[in-house]
């Protein structure tokens, strides 16, 4: 069946409307509470960070363009073991951005100030969803299971029109905002005031801002694969467009909102700061009701469009993991007319809703997800590197310059990324990721545990790694969560070094399995050629 596939705009408008979330409506007012003004680096470093990490994905997404390829890349070069760990996170880290969406429009909903939408307020419970707001974001995990039930084309006429709408609203508010009130002195005369907490908050507000878990969604991008137009030229330009303006838009969005608070609010101190509504609220401030009215509607369609995104990202990662042969094969069944994965959708469905359950609000949801998501990530690099010295004559239809430097460099900065997530939620997300073991012992023996040594050897370097990250976490500075024995910058210090020593390991522990052989395959299918960049 000829299925039609996503060009390069509806390439980009997908990665857009992944990441552009609920993260803008929340992170500028968290980050500023963290770091002040300096929550401006914050964005801008994060940035950075994922774009380098996004590179690295990107020769290797060019490479194996297949759905839910995210899930596979590891087994490739190290293994079924490997790569069921970092599948199995790559599914929760994606699964997880649903529950999150849909929680966070039913909190924005629960803050309506019209007379009409009173019911609202009995959405929440405190800060937790209430009965009847569990009830509201499980029907609007339902629409993002429908909507995906009837293939990636219909979802994408839709997510275009989602994520055109999701660009312009921070856009006007922005404009409207900085046309009331914006005052450069709220940035502070000299380096104390911009940076009042001192330079470790600005890598602290990277993790609890909800930064990390915003930039990161340019991984759906690569899970759709197949389901895009000449995937050699639009995975690479759909990140990088996606992500660049992404970027702009949320360093952007940051300098306005310092800039806009009233002086009273910025004199009372950045720790202060409390917005159950930060865009609405402010609006509401300075007197732009109109804007207020605009953002609380944004706020319910910005986080559904992401919701959305991710869904369908999410099935594609659950539906490629019987092809490592440690999950059930009915879980890849497109048997139907449109060629969706429906089974994974409904699975995904299912455990979203238990997620919701266990996580009633939106802060408790992205630091889960911030902390899997990256954990996923460590293997990307690994893989990169041991491709280029397994397969070197591979297709490679991005081939990045200088990958013998961005490949560690990247490793290094995920397990940054992780310490900032702070203990203990690293050694909760560890905890997490190994429920999904049993069941990869359980098809692995009905194989009879074939190359179980060579499987063994080649995943060692990921648990010792987890292992090292979790003690440093509990040991590492206070402002991280941790007791404060190894102190900052120390603690940044010890972790970057024992990184590289890590990636290299991990690229030792490489080996030809027999999924090699798939990728071999895999790789040779694709007709075009092979590009520089």
């Amino acid at each position: 069946m000829n299925k039609k596939k996503l060009g390069l705009f509806s390439t980009v408008m997908f990665g857009l409307s992944a990441i552009i979330g609920s993260g803008w409506m929340f992170g500028s007012a968290q980050a500023a509470k963290v770091a002040g003004p300096a929550a401006i680096l914050s964005w801008t470093i994060g940035a950075i960070l994922v774009f380098i990490i996004a590179i690295v994905y990107v020769e290797i997404g060019t490479m194996f363009p297949e759905d839910g390829a995210m899930s596979r890349f590891a087994m490739y070069t190290h293994g079924s073991l490997l790569g069921h760990i970092s599948s199995w996170a790559n599914w929760l880290s994606l699964l997880a951005i649903m529950p999150i969406e849909s929680v966070a429009s039913v909190q924005y909903m629960s803050s309506w100030p019209w007379e009409w939408a009173k019911w609202t307020g009995s959405l929440m419970n405190g800060d937790q969803l209430s009965v009847r707001g569990i009830f509201a974001a499980t029907i609007m995990l339902l629409v993002f299971m429908f909507i995906n039930f009837w293939s990636v084309t219909i979802m994408a006429r839709f997510n275009n029109l989602v994520s055109i709408f999701k660009i312009f609203v921070p856009i006007i508010t922005m404009i409207a905002l900085i046309s009331a009130h914006f005052d450069f002195g709220n940035m502070g005369s000299n380096m104390h005031e911009f940076m009042p907490n001192g330079t470790s908050s600005i890598f602290l507000a990277i993790s609890s801002a909800g930064i990390i878990f915003s930039y990161v969604a340019f991984q759906t991008v690569i899970n759709l694969g197949n389901d895009i137009k000449k995937p050699h030229i639009n995975i690479r330009r759909g990140i990088v467009i996606s992500l660049f303006i992404s970027a702009v838009i949320y360093i952007s969005l940051q300098v306005v909102f310092i800039g806009s608070l009233p002086h009273s609010l910025v004199a009372a101190g950045w720790s202060h700061l409390n917005f159950n509504s930060p865009y609405a609220d402010l609006a509401i401030m300075l007197n732009l009701y109109w804007l207020s009215t605009l953002i609380y509607f944004t706020a319910f369609v910005s986080p559904f469009g992401s919701g959305l995104a991710f869904s369908a990202s999410a099935s594609k990662s659950l539906a490629s993991m019987p092809k490592n042969r440690h999950m059930p094969k009915f879980l890849s069944n497109t048997n139907n007319p449109y060629a969706s994965p429906r089974i994974a959708l409904l699975i995904d469905f299912i455990v979203s809703f238990i997620m919701i359950l266990m996580f009633k609000n939106w802060t408790l949801l992205s630091r889960v997800v911030s902390a899997t998501t990256l954990i996923s990530l460590l293997t990307g690099p690994v893989v990169a590197g041991s491709l280029r010295k397994m397969a070197p004559n591979f297709k490679r239809p991005t081939r990045v310059r200088g990958m013998q430097i961005l490949a560690p460099l990247a490793f290094s900065l995920i397990s940054l990324a992780i310490y900032w997530a702070m203990f203990p939620t690293t050694v909760e997300v560890i905890a997490i990721i190994i429920i999904g073991l049993p069941i990869y012992v359980v098809f692995n023996y009905r194989r009879g545990f074939k190359e179980l040594k060579p499987k063994m050897y080649a995943s060692l370097w990921i648990v010792c790694h987890l292992i090292f990250l979790s003690i440093i976490s509990w040991l590492g500075s206070t402002d991280f969560g941790g007791l404060g024995i190894i102190r900052y910058p120390l603690d940044f210090v010890i972790i970057l070094v024992v990184s590289v020593f890590v990636y290299y390991w991990a690229i030792q522990s490489s080996y030809y399995s027999t999924y090699f052989k798939e990728a071999k395959k895999l790789n040779s299918e694709i007709k075009w050629e092979q590009e520089d960049e």
